[in-house]
C-alpha cells in the first residue's frame, strides 16, 4: 500500500509542477491566466514593493535551502528519501501559486517597443527562453529532477542511485542553461512595466546567488570531475573556453 502512495505522491507533485510551470508563461507573457504580473491585485506602490518582494522572497528561501545537501541529511530524518524530491517540488509549486495570486500589480510602463519587427523579436525570445528551459531538464534527466524516478524506484522496490554527472548538449555550452532560458524568458517583453521589471531582477539575482551555491556543492561532491568542468564550460554566457581536456559525460541536477 505505501508504495502505491508514494507514486501516488509523486505523480500529484509532478502535476502540481507541471502546472506552476504552464501558469508561469502564462504569468510573466500576460495571456490566457486571471492573474498576471501586469494584472494582478490593486494596490499602493509601497504595498505592492513590500507584499512583491515577500512572495519573491519566501519562493527563493524554500527553493534554495531545502536544496543544500545539509538540509536533505536533516529533512529525511523526517520524510522519507523516496518523496524527499517530490516534496521539494510540491512546496516549491505552491510558493509560486501563492506568488501568482496575491502578486500586486505595478503598472507603470518603463518601456514600450512598438515597432512590429522588435516586438516580434522580443515574443520569439520569449519563447526561446522557455523552450531552453524545458528542453535543458531533459538534457539531464527530466523524471530524476522533479521526484519521479525516485517514486518510481520505490514502487519497483529498488534502492534509489544518483545519476552519473552528464554534460550533454546545453551543458557543453553553458553549465547553467535552465537558468539562462528562465533569464530570457524574463526579460524578453515588447512592453516592461514597474512589476515585471522587479520580478526580472529579484528572479535574476536570486538565480546569480543560487547557482554559486550550486556551484560549490557540486564541487564538494564531485571535486576535480567538476572543477575540469567549470574550466572548459562557461557559467552563463557562453564565451569562448580552452577545450584542452576530453569532453565529460555526467550529469548534475541544478537547483
Amino acid at each position: 500500500m505505501m508504495r502505491y502512495l508514494t507514486v501516488l505522491y509523486g505523480a500529484a507533485s509532478y502535476l502540481a509542477f507541471l502546472g506552476a510551470f504552464l501558469y508561469a508563461i502564462g504569468f510573466v507573457g500576460n495571456f490566457l491566466v486571471p492573474r498576471t504580473v501586469d494584472a494582478g491585485v490593486t494596490a499602493s506602490i509601497g504595498e505592492a514593493v513590500l507584499v512583491n518582494a515577500a512572495l519573491l522572497g519566501l519562493f527563493a528561501v524554500q527553493h534554495s535551502v531545502m536544496a543544500r545537501p545539509a538540509f536533505k541529511r536533516w529533512w529525511t530524518r523526517l520524510v522519507p528519501a523516496t518523496i524527499e524530491r517530490s516534496t521539494y517540488v510540491l512546496l516549491a509549486s505552491l510558493a509560486l501559486f501563492l506568488l501568482y495570486w496575491q502578486w500586486r500589480t505595478m503598472p507603470d510602463i518603463v518601456w514600450d517597443v512598438q515597432a512590429t519587427a522588435g516586438r516580434v523579436v522580443l515574443w520569439a525570445l520569449f519563447w526561446i527562453g522557455w523552450a531552453i528551459v524545458l528542453a535543458s531538464t531533459f538534457m539531464i534527466n527530466h523524471w530524476d529532477l522533479f521526484g519521479l524516478r525516485q517514486v518510481y524506484l520505490a514502487w519497483r522496490g529498488e534502492p534509489y542511485t544518483d545519476l552519473p554527472f552528464r554534460t550533454s548538449m546545453f551543458y557543453r555550452v553553458v553549465r547553467h542553461p535552465i537558468m539562462v532560458g528562465f533569464i530570457i524568458a524574463f526579460w524578453a517583453t515588447p512592453t516592461m512595466t514597474a512589476g515585471h521589471l522587479l520580478f526580472a531582477i529579484a528572479t535574476t539575482a536570486y538565480i546569480l546567488i543560487a547557482v554559486r551555491l550550486e556551484e560549490h556543492d557540486l564541487t564538494a561532491a564531485l571535486g576535480d570531475q567538476y572543477r575540469d568542468y567549470r574550466r572548459r564550460v562557461p557559467g552563463m554566457l557562453p564565451w569562448p573556453h580552452h577545450h584542452d581536456a576530453a569532453p565529460t559525460v555526467g550529469h548534475h541536477r541544478p537547483v
